[in-house]
């Protein structure tokens, strides 16, 4: 009977844990974020992430799409400015497996210890930053960070993309606390 009320939650746990993109954000406190309405790309900061022009593209898309639905405009005498820049690093995974008994686990050497299995795994991960800067005052008001696996896929590139952006952009203005 137990099993049957834990198992609901588990499975939602585990489902919860299933996101790609582990997301962080900071802001400054002093803010008060409810009079930002408008945005615009700051171009300068942009042209300086060390990707191609065509992720750009993506994650700028990606980022208008987020923003309007949050009910941002775009505008040349913007209220915000948005920029990001990225990094990715080599992820190596080395795993072995020896398998049967020996010293450590039973009664003595085991002639059969010698076989065993390594596997060695390689992915990217990449973390993408997203600032936002007040327009007026020049100052940076609070930037999110995600950190996932990226991938070489071109048909699957724009869906992680999106994914990082509007996993980030959720913080987005932060909640009073």
């Amino acid at each position: 009977m137990k099993t049957t009320k834990i198992l609901p939650f588990v499975l939602l746990l585990v489902l919860a844990s299933c996101s790609s993109v582990r997301v962080y954000s900071d802001y400054d406190k002093q803010v008060d974020f409810t009079p930002y309405k408008s945005y615009a790309f700051h171009k300068t900061g942009i042209d300086k992430a060390e990707i191609s022009d065509l992720d750009k593209k993506r994650i700028l898309r990606a980022i208008d799409e987020t923003m309007s639905t949050k009910g941002f405009t775009k505008s040349d005498n913007p209220d915000l400015l948005i920029s990001f820049f990225t990094k990715e690093r080599e992820e190596v995974n080395v795993n072995q497996f020896n398998a049967g008994w020996g010293y450590g686990w039973g009664w003595g050497w085991n002639p059969f210890l010698w076989g065993g299995n390594t596997t060695v795994t390689r992915h990217t991960e990449g973390t993408l930053y997203i600032d936002i800067i007040d327009a007026k005052k020049k100052e940076l008001i609070w930037q999110g960070q995600g950190e996932g696996v990226l991938t070489k896929d071109i048909n699957k590139k724009e869906e992680v993309i999106k994914e990082f952006v509007s996993k980030i952009l959720e913080q987005y203005p932060p909640q009073k606390q």
